[in-house]
């Protein structure tokens, strides 16, 4: 546990300040389970005791590897990869919290339950814990997983009856936030683009709808397009839907990769954004602020995600049980809305 420079223990740093050796490793490893002045007091008599802290031994006796898996469970047969931008930061964000506690990340795309994976790092005794960003379709089987294994926290859509702990965005705030913003523009035909099976585009789908009905305006069936993430089969769905046009003023699409497709859509088609047609985003990537015309966008806190979901991973690695966290959205108006 620790690397001896004298003869006093552990067991004698345990026995002057006056609790078990569970303890005292926990204190020196700034575990929030011990009181702030009790860690004081035994960082104190170690620091007066001239010892030093060995991870490596300590880590071996506490049964910890220092890492945690993070797995984007990323749906078979498409397009979408983890250099998605918004993987890219959210990855980006985990890495650097981990590292602030003392813990490396080992990345996967297959979630542990895939029949042809490998193996899993964290099911490998490899990982001492996993956060899995997006749930996709596999909600049931994280559930199972967190049930059998616990030391999960989850990216995705925070709903009532979830027995693990999820960190998201207020989805059904921000489109409802969005679509309203088109509305007091002037449109009144605004269309929806996202995939309604996965658990926070449904959610998004909801805050749409409200702004709607808080409007008195009608859900046209016809302008609720089943659209996936990844750009090019964005790109090929939404193609078919332009030529409805102009029985639509306005787009919500559920994500700014779609926006993107969309937009090249339109303009292909001769069609001004915004001066036809208002589009608004949801994420804020950061090509968002630099495609032309720039997109107007519902901007997740992925800074705050990150953090908060290493906090409570954290919380469970000691014996906790932290509550699931909805983080406020935020719009962000640029160009595609029409508002400038």
């Amino acid at each position: 546990m620790m690397r001896r420079t004298t003869e006093v223990t552990m067991g004698d740093i345990a026995r002057m300040a006056g609790v078990s050796e569970s303890t005292v490793s926990r204190a020196l490893a700034g575990s929030s389970l011990v009181a702030a002045k009790t860690r004081q007091r035994i960082s104190e008599i170690a620091r007066n005791a001239n010892f030093s802290i060995n991870e490596q031994a300590r880590n071996l006796a506490l049964k910890q590897t220092r890492t945690i898996e993070v797995i984007f469970p990323i749906e078979r047969g498409t397009l979408q990869q983890v250099s998605d931008p918004f993987f890219v930061d959210m990855l980006a964000v985990l890495t650097d919290e981990l590292g602030k506690h003392g813990y490396d990340v080992l990345m996967s795309r297959s979630p542990p339950w895939d029949e042809d994976r490998p193996g899993c790092a964290f099911l490998g005794a490899r990982a001492d814990g996993v956060i899995f960003v997006g749930q996709g379709r596999h909600r049931s089987d994280i559930r199972d997983f967190a049930r059998k294994h616990g030391k999960v926290v989850v990216w995705g859509a925070v709903s009532p009856g979830d027995d693990y702990c999820v960190v998201g965005s207020d989805n059904v705030g921000g489109a409802r936030m969005a679509t309203t913003h088109m509305l007091q523009l002037g449109r009144k035909r605004i269309a929806f683009l996202g995939d309604t099976d996965l658990p926070e585009m449904r959610q998004r789908f909801e805050g749409y709808c409200d702004a709607l009905k808080a409007h008195d305006l009608p859900i046209d069936e016809s302008l609720v397009i089943h659209t996936p993430f990844d750009i090019e089969k964005a790109r090929e769905v939404s193609q078919p839907f332009v030529e409805l046009f102009p029985r639509f003023d306005g787009i919500f699409a559920c994500s700014d990769m779609i926006a993107i497709a969309a937009i090249a859509n339109l303009r292909q088609a001769g069609i001004k954004v915004p001066e036809d047609v208002s589009v608004v985003g949801f994420d804020d990537i950061p090509s968002s602020a630099h495609v032309s015309p720039s997109i107007t966008t519902v901007h997740q806190r992925i800074h705050r995600a990150g953090m908060l979901m290493v906090e409570r991973l954290m919380g469970i690695l000691e014996g906790g049980a932290p509550e699931p966290v909805v983080i406020e959205t935020e719009l962000i108006v640029r160009q595609s809305c029409g508002a400038h």
